[in-house]
């Protein structure tokens, strides 16, 4: 009965471990904005060039003082690429796109934005507020390539949300959809253990 004991208590335990070991495998970053602090975990077993990437610009600073520059209620909150005076910030080469990875743009997801070319992601993001399946990989074609899911909000979607409900219009370069009061991201940083 003892020995009964033991092992399943050695079972939990090595249980438990792989759980965190497979949790601190994975990257987090603390975002900070002047609407709260998001936590985002990033998935570079799924999409590594794009983890890759979004930690370069993270690392380096690039995101710092950029705004979210679009925001549409019941669809995502978009920004990484503008200033709070609408200046772009200065990007890499655009990367591949990894959407075929199985990770879908469900609300909370973080994904890369792009144009109308596949392979064109370079520093903005957006994060979903809505399970958002239209954007999803389909096919390695010019309308199916979808839109590379590499992360998830893991804290702070109340923040995600209430960014989502900010009043928009016109803003700068922008007809629509731009916050009325800018929705500043004021320090992004790598969360290391």
């Amino acid at each position: 009965m003892k020995l009964k004991k033991l092992l399943l208590a050695i079972a939990a335990l090595a249980m438990l471990l792989t759980l965190q070991l497979a949790n601190a495998a994975n990257p987090k970053v603390k975002m900070e904005t002047s609407k709260g602090t998001i936590i985002i975990e990033l998935y570079p077993d799924k999409a590594p060039n794009t983890v890759a990437n979004f930690l370069d610009y993270v690392n380096s600073g690039a995101y710092d003082g950029t705004i979210f520059h679009r925001v549409i209620k019941g669809f995502m909150n978009q920004g990484g690429g503008f200033t709070v005076d609408y200046k772009k910030v200065e990007t890499k080469a655009p990367i591949t796109n990894e959407a075929d990875n199985g990770l879908k743009n469900l609300k909370n997801t973080i994904a890369m934005a792009r144009t109308n070319e596949p392979h064109s992601a370079t520093n903005q993001f957006f994060i979903n507020t809505a399970d958002n399946v239209f954007l999803d990989h389909t096919a390695k074609s010019m309308r199916g390539w979808g839109y590379t899911v590499f992360g998830k909000v893991i804290e702070g979607e109340n923040i995600v949300g209430a960014i989502s409900r900010v009043p928009t219009g016109p803003g700068g370069p922008f007809a629509s959809d731009v916050p009325r009061t800018p929705v500043v991201i004021t320090k992004v940083t790598e969360i290391k253990d």
